[in-house]
Formats: structure tokens, C-alpha cells, sequence
């Protein structure tokens, strides 16, 4: 089972060059870097957590640019996207600023995405909440044949665009795509098109829906497509139980806070998970 750090990077956190040369070398296989373009000042639509929003959703910096600056100061750290809000954005423009990134770093992306929980979020960017799973897919797919082809095209109900030339191509030969949630649904869209799952692993009923999840992929014919618990507890019992599930990997959050928050935690999880 692999470890990976998640942290809601800011302009007010530890700052993500450090603190990747710091997960890397105590031997964490990945850094993870959530996505949110802006919180709409007006918001009815509730926390998922609970409670209020944190102030660090706001202040979130952009992934692309972040984990940029993980790759340049590492050298096996692979960089992941937990989640990236595809159905926000532009499949071509997203297709070639995932493509560069997995240029520049040597191959290192995983690829989270997500159909996100904002609505009002999503309606600033022209997304009917409504049809954002359609659209997700139609997004993945579009960008996996720009990836994959010299002349790319695709044609759906929300994506259409004629043959297109986009360079760079990923150099992995089949850049993970993993997809996230927790809702029933999200197990057949995992088994449909993506290359893996990463539900949230504070939300109830995951401990029960991994074995179904096993179970719809091997019905499939698709074989075992890896899990990513996100966000799991930071103790002994909890990283024992995801192992004895079959979990194949487990990112642990940090504080969004300064470099004095930060390490202490980062210290705890170390000591776990070796």
C-alpha cells in the first residue's frame, strides 16, 4: 500500500515546493492538491462536512501552478490532482495543461476528478449541475483521445469538437484518471471510465462500499482498478483496516497552515505509515 500528503495549499500555508521536498524525502509516494476556482460570496448550498465552509477554500492556490512547483524540486514525488473540477473546465485547454505537466515531471500525474458539490460554483462557469456527470465523462473521454491520438476528435452530446492536433502527449503511456465521490453511482462511473477510485475517507458507509467495489469491477471484466482512500484517519487501526480491504493507497491531510502546523503532523504520519 502507498502514502501519499494532501494539503489545502495558500498563500498562508507552508509553502508547496518545502513541504513537497519534505514529503518526498521522508519517503511518501505522492502530494496531492485539491481544486476550487473561487467560493461565490452567496452560497446556499451546504458544506459536505458540515458546519461552515473553512476560510482555506477561498484562499486555495491554482494545482497546475503548485504542483509545478513540486515537480521541479523533486524527483520521484508524483504529483496528484484531489480532485481537479473538470466539469469547470475547457477539455482542450485541460488536455494539454495535464499533458505539459506530465512532460515536465517526467510522467509523475494522477489525474482525480471530480463532479464537485458547489452548484453555485458550477453555475459561474456555465455548468448545469443537473447534467455535470454527463459532462464529466464526456470530458474525460474527449481529453483521453487527445492524449492519444494525432489528429483528435470527439463528438458527444456535450463535447463536440472536429480533429484537432494538440501536443504534448503524456508520457505515461495511459495517464491514471481516477475518479472521485462516494454515492452509489460513483462505483459504476469508476467501472465505466475511469482507471481507478478516490472517495472521500470521511464520509460514512466507504468500509462497505469497497468489497462492492471490488466485486462491480471483477463483474465488469474490467479486473481490479485501484483504490485511493482520501483524507484517511491518522491511526494504526485505520490504516490496518484499509490494508485488509485490498486499498491500495492512502493520502493523509495536513493543516493548511504555516510550516510550524504543518511538520509536526507530517512527523506523526511518518512515523504510521514506516
Amino acid at each position: 500500500m502507498q502514502f501519499g500528503i494532501a494539503i489545502f495549499g495558500t498563500d498562508r500555508s507552508i509553502d508547496v515546493g518545502e513541504l513537497s521536498r519534505e514529503v518526498e524525502a521522508r519517503g511518501f509516494e505522492s502530494l496531492w492538491l485539491p481544486e476550487h476556482t473561487h467560493i461565490p460570496a452567496s452560497r446556499e448550498t451546504p458544506y459536505p462536512s458540515g458546519g461552515e465552509l473553512p476560510e482555506y477554500y477561498r484562499r486555495i492556490l491554482d494545482p497546475f501552478v503548485a504542483l509545478t512547483a513540486a515537480a521541479a524540486v523533486t524527483t520521484r514525488l508524483k504529483l496528484g490532482f484531489g480532485v481537479l473540477l473538470l466539469i469547470e473546465r475547457d477539455p482542450i485547454v485541460t488536455a494539454k495543461a495535464v499533458a505539459s505537466l506530465d512532460h515536465v515531471s517526467g510522467g509523475r500525474v494522477i489525474l482525480g476528478v471530480g463532479g464537485g458539490w458547489n452548484l453555485e460554483e458550477m453555475r459561474n462557469h456555465g455548468t448545469d449541475p443537473g447534467r455535470r456527470f454527463r459532462l464529466l465523462r464526456e470530458r474525460v473521454e474527449a481529453m483521453r483521445e487527445i492524449w492519444s491520438k494525432e489528429a483528435a476528435e470527439y463528438h458527444g452530446e456535450l463535447v463536440d469538437f472536429d480533429p484537432i492536433w494538440s501536443w504534448p502527449k503524456p508520457v505515461q503511456e495511459r495517464l491514471p484518471v481516477l475518479i472521485g465521490g462516494n454515492a452509489e453511482n460513483t462505483l459504476k462511473r469508476v467501472v465505466a471510465y475511469g482507471d481507478g477510485w478516490i472517495p472521500n475517507g470521511r464520509r460514512a458507509q466507504l468500509l462497505e462500499m469497497i468489497p462492492e467495489f471490488h466485486r462491480l469491477c471483477e463483474e465488469s471484466g474490467r479486473g481490479r482498478l485501484p483504490v485511493t482512500v482520501y483524507g484517511s484517519r491518522r491511526t494504526p487501526e485505520a490504516v490496518e483496516e484499509y490494508r485488509s480491504l485490498g486499498v491500495d493507497r492512502l493520502v493523509f491531510w495536513m493543516p493548511s497552515g504555516p510550516r510550524d502546523e504543518v511538520m509536526p503532523v507530517l512527523d506523526e504520519v511518518t512515523t504510521l505509515t514506516g
